[in-house]
């Protein structure tokens, strides 16, 4: 009986303070938003785990029929970072409608899966295409802001891995890889190297980015 509940008393804290957590953060969010979705992670390495949040539109204006005849939601997603602190959590950067709605048209296809992770200190971006491949963004928070340092893509025709192309913003270097054997079943391509230097002025801050759709990674 004890173990039991030691147990629920675990579940019901456990429980207590995500609900806490919750309603402290949604007071980051601005009128007209709602929460989305909910990422933890360490972002600025002072070992508490940081909060990003996904918000989402809620403009009535941008609801309209698809292809099917089916009312959806197209308002855009945004993210706002809050960092950890000892008095709770304080905002450090803010992009309300930098992605587009989780229901765009994907024409023949579905339309990208966007996710979002933390790796090594780092904010990944990470768009999953199925069949056709895979993009993502990696930012770091330096000076006050999440700087884009990487970028890393995946052209794909099923298992098969036609190309892969990396940026690293911060070495100014970037490396393309074609795949050379057109018999490939997939895990069995026989890559071509390709490395190249590019030409940047600045990184480029997640704050300042007003829609992820328009980046041109192809012009580096």
């Amino acid at each position: 009986m004890k173990k039991i509940n030691k147990i629920t008393l675990i579940l019901f804290l456990s429980n207590f303070i995500s609900y806490a957590q919750n309603n402290v953060v949604k007071n980051f969010i601005p009128k007209g938003y709602v929460l989305y979705d909910t990422i933890y992670g360490d972002l600025n390495k002072d070992k508490l785990e940081d909060c990003i949040l996904i918000i989402k539109g809620t403009n009535k204006e941008n609801f309209e029929l698809n292809g099917s005849d089916s009312l959806v939601d197209r308002n855009r997603r945004g993210i706002i970072i809050l960092f950890k602190n000892e008095k709770g959590y304080q905002k450090a950067i803010e992009n309300v409608d930098c992605f587009y709605s989780e229901n765009e048209d994907g024409g023949i296809y579905f339309a990208p899966e966007l996710s979002f992770y933390v790796k090594r200190g780092n904010l990944i971006i990470h768009y999953g295409h199925g069949r056709y491949g895979w993009w993502k963004y990696t930012f770091r928070y330096q000076e006050s802001e999440f700087k884009l340092i990487g970028y890393d893509s995946s052209n794909n025709y099923g298992p098969i891995i036609n190309s892969e192309t990396s940026i690293n913003f911060l070495t100014k270097k970037k490396l393309y890889r074609e795949n050379t054997n057109h018999d490939a079943e997939g895990g069995d391509e026989v890559f071509k190297d390709t490395g190249s230097k590019i030409e940047i002025a600045k990184l480029l801050n997640l704050s300042e980015i007003k829609n992820f759709e328009d980046l041109e990674m192809y012009k580096y």
